[in-house]
């Protein structure tokens, strides 16, 4: 399967959060399934490399907009480069293509992202499949909101959000869902 995952531009080499992402693009990899990431650095490198370094194929879905931006070309595990013109399109190609996504922390664009993916499930625009979100952090957040906005949503829509304490059990709930994940998750 293709599993995408989202999260910073922000982790170097050597860092808890990119030596994290590391091990799970091998996990990703080990499983025999191809990752997908923004393609460029920080937790996108770290798990493209983790993937080719286990042998698994990679794909960096790249951006023009992004590079007008910040001057950078796609990090050198990319094995297949999906290139695309606007910022929205590219958060299209890595949703859209895949069966499985994991959220690891980030900023703005990891957040554009994971509610673009979740409000995509909440619609039926595609098909029910996992959104995991791994961290304390994304629980946090998302109860925040939750709590805060809860006359604005219906309640069904937070069934679509998994959420996973370490990236072992994110890997797990990814690619091994239960049949009727959104129905238990509160």
């Amino acid at each position: 399967m293709n599993i995408t995952v989202f999260g910073s531009s922000k982790p170097l080499p050597g860092q808890p959060a990119y030596q994290n992402a590391l091990r799970l693009g091998r996990l990703i990899a080990e499983g025999g399934h191809t990752v997908l990431t923004g393609g460029y650095m920080g937790t996108m490198e770290a798990v493209s490399r983790g993937a080719a370094e286990a042998g698994g194929h990679v794909i960096g879905v790249t951006c023009e907009e992004i590079e007008r931006w910040r001057k950078n070309s796609p990090n050198r595990w990319v094995m297949e480069e999906w290139r695309c013109q606007t910022l929205l399109e590219r958060i299209q190609r890595l949703i859209y293509a895949c069966e499985a996504a994991i959220a690891l922390p980030g900023g703005a664009g990891t957040l554009a992202e994971t509610t673009l993916y979740w409000n995509l499930l909440v619609i039926q625009a595609i098909p029910p499949r996992p959104l995991v979100l791994v961290g304390k952090e994304w629980k946090a957040i998302f109860t925040t909101i939750r709590q805060e906005m809860a006359e604005a949503a219906n309640p069904a829509d937070w069934n679509k959000i998994l959420f996973a304490d370490d990236i072992h059990q994110a890997y797990q709930m990814a690619v091994n869902p239960k049949p009727n994940f959104q129905d238990e998750i509160a």
